[in-house]
């Protein structure tokens, strides 16, 4: 896995694998999902951090497992 983040434009990009985007589905307008042909690739997230959505925080369940 790999997450780019471009500060200037606010992009969150999370790659899961290098396998090529077969289709993007729209998750409402900031957020995409890249499908492979065996998953999700990646997510794009636009105005991440506008959105509330970076930087990532886990919560205290997932800090606790």
């Amino acid at each position: 896995m790999k997450m780019q983040y471009d500060e200037n434009d606010d992009i969150l990009v999370i790659e899961f694998t290098t396998e090529k985007i077969v289709r993007d589905v729209s998750l409402g307008w900031n957020v995409n999902v890249g499908m492979t042909a065996s998953g999700v690739g990646e997510i794009v997230v636009l105005d991440a951090k506008a959105a509330g959505l970076f930087p990532l925080e886990l919560s205290k369940e997932l800090k606790a497992a």
